[in-house]
């Protein structure tokens, strides 16, 4: 289980020589990836790790971001955009990813492939080797093994670009889904992209669609709600009684989020936090009633962790 936590953190893929080593150390970074060009001059260099992959073999994804447009700005909406690759990670979790995250990005990069639990290599820049450092030392320092995602919607996956964005609503919108062939009894709905409920002539407007989800789910069946924001994406995992919830803050860099109040269906008496910059994190004004549990994370920046146990 260690092996499998090591193999989901992401690398550094770096295009530097082995005279950047003291600066990599200077941030915490042990482990890089090269290119094979690169993996010669990098041998026998004392206190960095050096594996060797070829990075047009990976499927190079969009920096994480989250896009805020002015009150003034006219458009089809006001709202934050969240640039999540989380439908694509979705669609094909075997894959491998490249992402290109220059400065603070670098983190946020890190912690999206992490939460996905996809093989990612993160590139970044000078600017950008602190902050990543900073999160892979908080994702190494995550204990016990991971579960399986939990899920209560079933997506039938056409392969269609009207099916992505489909999906990349529903991931924004933190309703639980796992990608499927055919619709599974076990879920509590599925989805098809071309059913009575979800017709392909509304394709243009996932949003709708989404929100035609959210309903016919209801919201007592959510596995999962984020109130009072838009920028988050959380990601459940569990099994035997414990529960592992990842939060995304996509806009976290540059405005940290206060006060988030979060519901995970399912009676938590055990609850403890991991949150990215926090020395003392500490979840508040916690209840457990109603077949669920609810809390608040004082502050959230970039990446928080919640342990749950029955």
């Amino acid at each position: 289980m260690r092996l499998f936590m090591a193999l989901a953190i992401p690398s550094l893929l770096w295009d530097g020589g082995p005279a950047t080593a003291p600066t990599l150390k200077q941030h915490g970074i042990a482990a890089i990836t090269v290119a094979a060009s690169r993996a010669a001059a990098w041998q026998g260099v004392a206190g960095i790790s050096v594996a060797v992959a070829d990075p047009s073999q990976f499927t190079k994804v969009m920096t994480p971001s989250l896009a805020r447009y002015p009150a003034d700005e006219s458009g089809p909406t006001r709202r934050p955009w969240v640039n999540s690759n989380g439908w694509r990670f979705l669609r094909n979790p075997q894959g491998n990813y490249v992402y290109d995250a220059p400065g603070a990005a670098s983190a946020l990069a890190a912690a999206e492939g992490f939460t996905f639990g996809v093989r990612a290599l993160i590139r970044t820049d000078d600017r950008g080797l602190a902050p990543l450092g900073s999160m892979l030392a908080l994702l190494r320092s995550l204990d016990g093994p991971r579960h399986p995602s939990l899920a209560n919607i079933g997506f039938i996956d056409d392969g269609t670009d009207a099916s992505a964005e489909f999906m990349n609503l529903l991931v924004r919108g933190n309703l639980l889904f796992q990608v499927l062939h055919k619709p599974d009894p076990r879920m509590d709905l599925n989805v098809t992209l071309g059913a009575a409920d979800y017709p392909r002539s509304e394709a243009g407007r996932p949003g709708l669609l989404a929100e035609r989800v959210r309903d016919n789910l209801t919201d007592d069946k959510r596995l999962l709600r984020i109130y009072g924001s838009e920028e988050v994406v959380g990601r459940l995992e569990g099994g035997n009684g414990v529960a592992r919830l990842y939060l995304l803050n996509y806009g976290g860099a540059k405005q940290p989020i206060h006060g988030l109040r979060v519901r995970v269906l399912g009676r938590f008496s055990r609850q403890a936090a991991v949150i990215a910059g926090s020395q003392k994190p500490a979840l508040v004004d916690i209840r457990v009633a109603d077949a669920a549990t609810e809390f608040t994370i004082p502050e959230l920046t970039t990446l928080a962790v919640v342990e749950l146990a029955q």
